[in-house]
């Protein structure tokens, strides 16, 4: 018998919700074949079969929530087996866990073994594996494999790139530490008006929690700047009649976020992590643009847009908005980021304060282009000019190194062949 286990999706998900079954006992399925949608805490993904088998027993029933990461989900059966009986509860398997992740008390890692090939010689590595694998550059052919039957799990890939990784198996009983009374559960909500309770799905509880504790924990500053839009609309529209012929139209959203990745370049005092007694610098400008898809707000990343030219920016960030709006994103798309842009221009918000998305240290939130009365050449004009704001965390980031950050990204949009030398 083969285990199927709820697999980390992303680095906060701890549980799933098993949305759909697209399997039933006795299909055969191959690596590959899709199994399930589990909704995450940042969408809802398609899981796929990393194994061959016949499908033995579903384990836990569709519209489950609350699944934790690592319990079996179902089973598959091989060459002549037949279903088992399901495992105990405290049955030990080994687990993808994010980087995020808490410490627990665990039963012991079990040891690598010899990665396995599947029948037709391909390597035996989950998805998400091979995904991390393909953007770190790692070879999947010298990694040891350390989840069941030798499969090359998450873990085993970021410690050949030499990252840090934290694994574990799953829980197993343990004397609990002291913990304080949990505090009384909410009353429920009444009203005599009329109305509708929704229930929040993952993705709006992971929204509401990190958007709390970053206002609760982040010391936010803001600074606002007026930006002429004039040069930047008028390189804008030739740009775009010479991509024409290679159906790639630039946005002004997609020339903002090449102007923060080089101002980023050109301050790196902004570029960086606060984490708790050390400060992290980052030598990359990886952008992460809020994108409003139907589960909730999602950032998926421009990674190395101060190196990208305008074109590639263009056409990445229009798949990627897709995929967000499909909710197809792969977790490598949206973790990380050294920085966030959010645009609200075309909804005519003219100024708003944006909330950072942690770990980050600053994000910048774009109003509208509008014509306004404007100094030009020391005369009064009108001149189409948006306001962009910065938040940045005070504990990383000076004011006069945030100052220098907007006025750097003023610059950039103002005179806009920079963004393309």
């Amino acid at each position: 018998m083969i285990d199927i286990t709820m697999p980390a999706l992303s680095p906060t998900m701890e549980t799933g919700t098993l949305s759909k079954w697209l399997v039933a006992v006795g299909d055969t399925v191959k690596s590959g074949d899709v199994l399930a949608e589990i909704e995450t805490d940042k969408a809802t993904m398609e899981v796929e079969s990393i194994d061959e088998g016949v499908v033995a027993e579903l384990l836990v029933e569709a519209g489950t929530e609350g699944v934790p990461v690592g319990q079996v989900i179902m089973r598959l059966s091989g060459d002549g087996e037949v279903a088992a009986k399901p495992a105990p509860a405290a049955a030990t398997v080994a687990v993808e866990v994010p980087k995020a992740a808490v410490p627990v008390a665990v039963a012991p890692v079990p040891a690598p073994v010899t990665v396995a090939a599947s029948k037709d010689g391909r390597i035996n590595a989950s998805p998400l594996a091979r995904r991390i694998a393909q953007v770190q550059g790692v070879e999947l052919s010298a990694v040891t494999g350390s989840g069941p039957n030798g499969r090359i799990v998450r873990a085993d890939v970021e410690a050949a790139a030499g990252k840090p990784v934290v694994a574990a198996a799953a829980p197993v009983a343990a004397v609990p530490a002291p913990m304080a009374a949990p505090a009384a559960p909410a009353a429920p909500f009444t009203s005599d008006i009329p109305h509708v309770v929704e229930k929040l799905g993952n993705v709006r509880k992971v929204i509401a929690r990190r958007l709390t504790e970053a206002k609760q924990t982040i010391p936010h500053i803001y600074l606002t700047v007026d930006v002429q839009l004039d040069a930047l609309l008028k390189l804008r529209g030739e740009l775009n009649a010479a991509l024409e012929p290679r159906k790639i139209k630039l946005s002004v959203n997609d020339m903002v976020i090449k102007a923060l990745a080089l101002a980023l370049r050109q301050v790196p005092k902004c570029n960086v992590s606060f984490a708790g007694d050390s400060l992290v610098s980052y030598s990359r400008a990886d952008i992460s643009v809020a994108v409003a898809a139907p589960s909730g707000l999602i950032t998926p990343i421009i990674v190395g847009a101060d190196a990208k030219p305008l074109s590639v920016i263009a056409t990445e960030m229009k798949a990627l908005a897709d995929k967000a709006r499909d909710g197809k994103l792969q977790p490598h798309e949206y973790q990380g980021g050294t920085a966030s842009l959010s645009n609200l221009g075309m909804f005519g918000i003219k100024q708003f304060e944006a909330v950072i998305n942690p770990p980050q240290a600053m994000i910048l939130a774009v109003g509208t282009g509008e014509k306004r009365p404007y100094v030009v050449n020391d005369a009064l004009a009108i001149a189409t000019v948006m306001s962009i704001t910065g938040s940045f965390d005070h504990r990383a980031i000076d004011g006069a190194d945030g100052a220098a950050l907007m006025q750097a990204v003023k610059t950039l949009i103002e005179n806009p062949l920079g963004l393309v030398a």
